[in-house]
């Protein structure tokens, strides 16, 4: 889509082909993208599991004359697009008055919501968040891609009490959201078929200011910071960028193709105590930013291991064991980081772990530096993974031969060779957090240039710790 409309804008007549089931999303992101009445050519049915002779079939039967057809469409566009112009209330206006339950029942079916009951966002609950920060109301901090909302002050707030969160997470949002449009983040791909979810990681003393947990059971829902700012980022994104998935009864509207999907994360809270004591820096440091500042970090998660245990006194014990079972476990998603030379896997660690791997004189870094040279994987499978997700011309040795990749990953014909899982030490991710009390790590998988690791300090106001003991 964008390369059509890219086309049309410099009065190229251009028609997408789309198989059926992205038919929605298409025209979704071509709105957002300033085309209302995009001309398309569907593919009928899922092109990856056709016959060759039924791909042929299709594309005579079905997309030539829907090809030829759609060039002669381009005159008619003008007139639809100002028919299907629809408005949207303004940040201040009050579109409806009623109980609770009715308040509900309007915000679904306006797909206002997201399948949990909303905190009505009144004009005072709304200004009661404005209170903790000294932005303006109406500031713009960017662009919403796919459906070009504009990501603002008001909106923030307004999908904050919407979401259940406290006033006093203010900066926190404003912060995740600025993290979420920046252009390296790639929220237009958001709604992409892997359905990778945010996730959200926080350093800083706002930590304990705030009563965010870091331990036992820390990715649970349970913990209000931790809740209802993670739900917050999925219900903005559903809300203003516009990823909706299909609702019973209703044309799909919306631009999330998550073909199954997960749930919303809860906000990653780092134990920087336990880090400290361990010698280690915090994962914001690693980002660039100085110890004790507040900062968040939101990157796409596409998986999650499953919980992994080591134990022993010596490095290698949990070394090895973090390698073969949570490296492993990445194999799967390596090829899209290989191709694309960007990937940025998330480890997190148990206190305990990590305190036995440091006491054994290793830092992060050699932790990275250990996993970027012992997680390899046969280069057959990279591309059989590859091609089975639709990347048909998906080719280590082609790939080398441009140079789009390192040398490395084509150094024989042997179809077995081993090539490096990881794109490079640094960005593999390290957060130490979780019951102090456990053996645990878990590994999280980041989709490659989509939802790369995106970092911001938190803006507090002026009076802020003014404001915190309204809090306490």
């Amino acid at each position: 889509m964008r390369v059509s409309i890219a086309a049309e804008k410099m009065s190229i007549p251009a028609v997408s082909i789309v198989a059926t089931t992205f038919l929605a999303q298409a025209r979704a992101f071509a709105k957002g993208l300033g085309s209302t009445d995009p001309v398309i050519a569907e593919y009928p049915g899922v092109p990856m599991i056709d016959s060759d002779d039924q791909l042929r079939d299709k594309v005579i039967t079905n997309l030539l004359p829907r090809i030829i057809e759609g060039w002669s469409e381009r005159t008619r566009k003008t007139q639809r697009n100002a028919e299907r112009t629809s408005l949207e209330p303004g940040p201040r206006d009050i579109v409806f008055k009623g109980t609770l339950q009715q308040v509900q029942d309007f915000f679904e079916k306006r797909l206002w919501a997201d399948g949990l009951p909303v905190i009505p966002p009144t004009i005072a609950s709304v200004e009661n968040f404005l209170r903790y920060t000294d932005r303006s109301p109406y500031e713009v901090i960017g662009i919403c891609k796919p459906e070009y909302r504009e990501a603002t002050i008001w909106n923030i707030a307004v999908n904050g009490v919407m979401a259940g969160c406290r006033p006093e997470y203010m900066p926190v949002l404003i912060a995740i959201i600025e993290a979420l449009v920046d252009p390296k983040f790639s929220l237009e791909d958001g709604g992409s078929t892997p359905g990778w979810e945010p996730l959200i990681i926080l350093n800083g003393p706002i930590i304990k200011e705030l009563n965010f947990n870091y331990g036992g059971g820390v990715m649970r829902v349970g913990r209000r910071a931790n809740t209802s700012i993670g739900r917050f980022l999925r219900l903005y994104m559903r809300n203003v960028p516009g990823f909706r998935i299909p609702e019973a009864g209703l044309k799909f509207v919306g631009s999330d193709k998550a073909s199954i999907g997960m749930s919303f994360n809860v906000v990653l809270a780092e134990n920087e105590e336990a880090v400290s004591e361990i010698g280690w820096v915090p994962f914001s440091v690693d980002q660039g930013f100085a110890r004790g500042e507040n900062v968040v970090t939101v990157q796409s998660v596409v998986s999650i291991t499953e919980p992994t245990y080591s134990a022993g006194s010596l490095v290698s014990n949990h070394m090895e064991i973090i390698a073969e079972v949570i490296g492993h476990a990445l194999h799967y998603r390596a090829y899209n980081g290989i191709r694309d030379s960007k990937w940025f896997p998330l480890i997190v660690m148990s206190p305990s772990i990590a305190k036995a791997i440091a006491d054994g004189g290793w830092s992060k870094d050699d932790v990275k530096k250990y996993l970027y040279d012992n997680v390899k994987m046969p280069a057959h499978l990279v591309e059989k993974y590859a091609r089975n997700s639709a990347m048909n011309s998906y080719d280590l040795k082609e790939f080398v031969a441009s140079g789009m990749i390192s040398s490395e990953y084509y150094e024989s014909d042997d179809p077995n060779r081993l090539v490096r899982v990881f794109i490079k030490p640094e960005m593999i991710g390290i957060v130490v957090a979780g019951d102090p009390g456990r053996n645990q790590s878990k590994g999280y998988t980041q989709n490659s240039r989509q939802g790369v690791p995106v970092s911001k300090k938190v803006q507090l106001p002026a009076k802020w710790q003014h404001l915190l003991r309204y809090f306490e």
